[in-house]
């Protein structure tokens, strides 16, 4: 018997009949002595409308108010689905976050998980029953409701999974496992079986929507085996199939996929650029920069500096588009005058494109065929940022698909190794 946790995305609880499917998929894992946990998210489109009610009353909304808002959708799920379970003969029974208790830090609207107490959880599970447990959410130490961030349920789920020691953490989406890019971009896009750690937190980091970061950060960290599958399989599928199917997260590199050189590119069309012209070239000017920035709670990506002409210097870096207004208003206000800076240019008509691969570690060239590619398809490069097993570049965003298929046909990843 195995403890196994399952989260299900909004797709997946878009509808009364398909939640009744995720009862009866649940309920066939019960069945077959599994300690189950699930964790959904809320119904398909209801954060949305709930966040759109928000700012109806106020546009700019409360964050505090917000999560007390966002987190109902949630709610509405877990109640639903333990009903759903109990309909199938299931002894289940459904936890707000703060009842298990998840706890995180207040930072309102895109929270971290500190603790998780796992005795109530634990206790159910001993006596038979399905838990089932809100994504997304968690409250503070003074009580309060706080949400995680969009996609957040995953991080949820992997969180609770390495709280309890799970066997396995199963994410169910519309999608069946990780492709070496979006098949919607790339008809010829391939299903992975596996792949590490290290290439996931890459993939999830540079804009693939399959797994949210903090997931697989949690994943790795606590070494929670986890698979995306799809569930949109029929619910009473056998069980030895659904458990090998769709894409592994694996820990360790093998040799079959130390051969392939790259497995995926990746792509981001949610940032934006900022330049600050004419910089003074002295010590600590990148920390007068992005302090003020990082004190707004604004994330900084990729940053470039150029070199020193006649001691001043361009200094660029991106960020969320979402928090491109908000980033500017804080270099135009707090920083400027302060560095006593030249004009601050801003371009939100950007987008990242990346080449993801362990494989990197043990060839030469593929920043040149990169590159090469990129020309010979008259895209320019505005920025690149590289680690071990990966290199990103800035594009301009109208060049984004090209981009993309460009260099999944130069890879090969069209053809399995």
């Amino acid at each position: 018997m195995a403890l196994i946790v399952h989260k299900y995305g909004g797709t997946s609880m878009g509808s009364v009949e398909r939640i009744k499917n995720v009862a009866r998929r649940v309920a066939k894992w019960h069945a077959a002595g599994h300690q189950m946990v699930v964790v959904p998210s809320a119904m398909s489109g209801e954060t949305n409308r709930l966040i759109g009610l928000a700012k109806e009353i106020q546009p700019q909304p409360d964050s505090r108010e917000l999560d007390m808002i966002a987190s109902t959708g949630e709610q509405v799920s877990v109640g639903l689905l333990a009903m759903a379970l109990k309909a199938e003969g299931v002894d289940a029974v459904s936890y707000a976050g703060w009842q298990v208790a998840v706890r995180t830090d207040n930072a309102y609207t895109k929270a971290r998980i500190l603790s998780i107490d796992d005795a109530k959880v634990r206790a159910d599970l001993n006596a038979g029953r399905v838990v089932v447990i809100t994504g997304f959410q968690g409250a503070d130490a003074d009580g309060n409701i706080t949400t995680l961030g969009r996609g957040g349920s995953d991080t949820s789920a992997v969180a609770v999974a390495a709280a309890l020691k799970a066997d396995e953490c199963l994410i169910y989406t519309d999608v069946d496992g990780v492709y070496t890019t979006d098949p919607r971009i790339v008809a010829e896009a391939r299903r992975l079986e596996k792949i590490t750690f290290e290439e996931m937190l890459e993939m999830a980091s540079l804009g693939s929507k399959v797994l949210q970061i903090r997931s697989v950060e949690f994943a790795g960290k606590y070494k929670v085996k986890t698979r995306v599958l799809s569930s949109l399989t029929p619910p009473d599928i056998s069980l030895a199939e659904e458990a090998v199917s769709g894409t592994l997260i694996t820990f360790e590199e093998d040799e079959t996929m130390e051969q392939a050189v790259i497995s995926g590119i990746a792509f981001n069309r949610d940032e934006a650029k900022i330049t600050v012209m004419n910089v003074p070239d002295r010590p600590g000017i990148a920390f007068q920069i992005l302090g003020p920035v990082a004190e707004a709670n604004i994330d900084v990506d990729m940053i470039i500096q150029n070199a020193s002409n006649a001691g001043m210097t361009d200094f660029s870096f991106t960020v969320h588009r979402n928090e491109y207004q908000a980033a500017l208003d804080v270099l135009n206000q707090k920083v400027r005058e302060h560095i006593q800076a030249g004009e601050i240019l801003g371009d939100p008509k950007i987008c990242k494109v990346s080449v993801v691969g362990i494989g990197m570690r043990s060839h030469v060239g593929i920043a040149s065929l990169m590159f090469r590619t990129l020309s010979e398809e008259g895209i320019n490069i505005q920025m690149i940022s590289t680690s071990e097993i990966k290199i990103s570049v800035v594009i301009e965003d109208k060049y984004m698909e090209l981009a993309v298929r460009a260099l999944h046909k130069a890879f090969g990843l069209e053809h399995a190794t």
